[in-house]
């Protein structure tokens, strides 16, 4: 997945954000990739991500979960519209289900899939795993803002 660009590096590559932005130097740099009807990463945390030794902070793994999720409604609405280009996307509202502690040792794998829409509206669902075991869960609603919104292609 390395040598390919991932969606936030071709949609968004000015992008700052803190979990997913391409340019933010001190950001978690999250990369997402299509894989069939869902969008997929692998990221591996640092030392410097843990909440205590050995074990990812919780608001690190909120972080993931959120961007990816909201990719995940970036790119199920650019298909559904048949769009060239990203629309943007913010988070309404979105809740982490942390089901187990997640190891800092290896890579994480993440998955997300839009599973109800509604014009602009996507609930999607996320889960973080890591070492073959789901860590946390994510459900949200991600939507696409027009122009006025803050947000409008600040990416």
């Amino acid at each position: 997945m390395t040598d390919l660009r991932s969606v936030q590096e071709t949609y968004a590559p000015h992008n700052a954000c803190f979990g997913c932005g391409p340019a933010n130097p001190q950001g978690l740099k999250l990369r997402s990739f299509e894989q069939g009807d869902a969008l997929v990463a692998a990221w591996t945390p640092e030392p410097h991500h843990e909440a205590f030794p050995g074990v990812l902070n919780g608001g690190i793994i909120g972080s993931l979960l959120d961007c990816h999720c909201n990719w995940a409604a970036v790119m199920f609405l650019k298909k559904a519209r048949g769009l060239d280009t990203a629309p943007c996307c913010v988070t309404a509202d979105y809740a982490i289900s942390l089901k187990r502690p997640c190891p800092t040792d290896g890579p994480l794998s993440i998955s997300a899939k839009v599973v109800q829409h509604d014009g602009d509206k996507c609930v999607v669902e996320g889960v973080l795993e890591a070492k073959g075991k789901v860590r946390a869960t994510c459900k949200g609603t991600f939507v696409a803002v027009q122009p006025g919104h803050p947000a409008y292609h600040r990416w």
